[in-house]
């Protein structure tokens, strides 16, 4: 049988977590900072979980994650 394939663009995005939820960091820290507030970029700066509707798709993706 041979190994199934990663998809790499998710892997890139996403880590599974300890207890299998799927983590993702938020949006919108990458450009444009200096329009943003100091609390919004502090805020941007943790990590978000993914929605327990997308969570199984996610998983497809990442077959040993």
């Amino acid at each position: 049988m041979p190994k199934m394939k990663t998809n790499r663009a998710a892997a890139k995005r996403f880590k599974v977590s300890g207890k299998g939820r799927v983590r993702r960091p938020k949006g919108g820290g990458n450009h444009g900072m200096q329009e943003k507030s100091r609390k919004r970029l502090r805020r941007l700066r943790k990590n978000d979980m993914v929605d327990k509707s997308f969570q199984k798709r996610i998983k497809l993706m990442l077959p040993y994650g």
